[in-house]
């Protein structure tokens, strides 16, 4: 059965090639509006979903991976900044204090339509900054397509004090752990890539 990542982000491609394991790419056509009502934590499930569904059509014989994510500030949702000003206000009203992200993992087996969800949450501690410590932050990594405006896989691990989570890649978007026991589950052994 092929691997396909229902995804476009490029984070999570990156991610999944340390598998080191063969896997297709499509650009799931999904509308991402949250539902009103909705909590933040169910949005994301719901769309991770979707995203492994949406590519079932084109791969209807694959284990077929959606994940979705989001970011939790109190109760407030933060979303990716798009630029400067909204990037310096999220880390400005972030630091000193912790945040959850909910990264949400979807592996559909589109042959039999077995489906696992998994949320993985991981909760940050961001340092107390200076204003020129964030602009300078900013203006390095220019982490604009970033929830939070904090890549923790570069220099913005910089700005954390703390991180807690099961799986540390959840935090960049794809649960890695947590994707090799649901391959594990669908009877893939990434370590020797052949059914167990």
């Amino acid at each position: 059965m092929k691997l396909v990542l229902a995804s476009t982000s490029r984070y999570r491609r990156e991610l999944l090639s340390r598998l080191h394991i063969p896997f297709d790419v499509l650009s799931p056509d999904v509308d991402e509006t949250p539902r009103p009502d909705e909590t933040p934590s169910a949005t994301a499930l719901r769309l991770s979903v979707l995203k492994a569904q949406a590519a079932a059509a084109a791969y209807p014989d694959a284990l077929i991976i959606g994940s979705d994510q989001v970011l939790m500030l109190g109760d407030a949702q933060l979303g990716k900044p798009g630029g400067f000003d909204q990037a310096f206000a999220q880390l400005k009203a972030m630091q000193g204090k912790a945040m959850v992200f909910h990264t949400v993992l979807t592996l559909l087996n589109s042959r039999s339509g077995h489906t696992q969800t998994r949320d993985v949450p991981t909760v940050v501690h961001i340092r107390a900054l200076s204003d020129a410590q964030i602009t300078a932050y900013l203006h390095k990594e220019q982490p604009y397509d970033c929830a939070g405006s904090a890549k923790s896989e570069a220099l913005g691990i910089a700005l954390m004090e703390r991180m807690d989570s099961p799986d540390p890649t959840a935090l960049i978007g794809l649960p890695l752990m947590a994707l090799t026991g649901m391959l594990l589950n669908e009877g893939v052994d990434v370590l020797t890539w052949h059914a167990v």
